[in-house]
């Protein structure tokens, strides 16, 4: 897996509608979904399964549930050293939860789907910049033994 590999798998995405709580390229997909495909298509199955959530659930639940799951699935960086294939969070209010996601597809763009907009890869300008809350990078792949193995002998 590299980062190369992530933007070419994210821009595979690019075009499928907007749709809540989706996640199947072509079909639907919001943001979560987008990085949930993503995941899928370079480590294979999910690590879990997110519950069903509402359009305004940040909001309701007053959590920072998809930063909590953020940072217990991806590898937290400084904002400032984000790069193609690493995701960014975005707080859509000050002192609000976050609720959005893109991947960084190149300097200043992502790749992300938001309300009313199929994935899509779009400049980061200030807008989006300021509402950035964290960034993360997907882990490396683990080795198993036995491919460890088979690459040794």
């Amino acid at each position: 897996m590299s980062r190369a590999a992530i933007v070419a798998s994210a821009s595979a995405w690019i075009g499928t509608p907007y749709r809540h709580q989706a996640s199947r390229k072509g079909v639907g997909a919001d943001c979560l979904g987008l990085i949930r495909g993503v995941w899928r298509e370079q480590f294979g199955a999910e690590p879990e399964t997110p519950p069903p959530y509402t359009p305004d659930w940040a909001e309701a639940l007053k959590s920072d549930t998809l930063f909590i799951a953020a940072r217990k699935h991806l590898v937290e960086i400084p904002i400032g050293t984000a790069q193609a294939g690493d995701v960014y969070l975005f707080r859509m209010g000050l002192g609000h939860p976050a609720k959005h996601c893109a991947i960084v597809s190149g300097s200043d763009r992502i790749i992300h789907a938001y309300w009313g907009h199929a994935v899509c890869e779009t400049r980061l300008v200030p807008w989006w910049r300021r509402r950035i809350a964290a960034a993360f990078m997907f882990p490396e792949p683990q080795v198993t033994d036995c491919a460890r193995a088979r690459d040794i002998g």
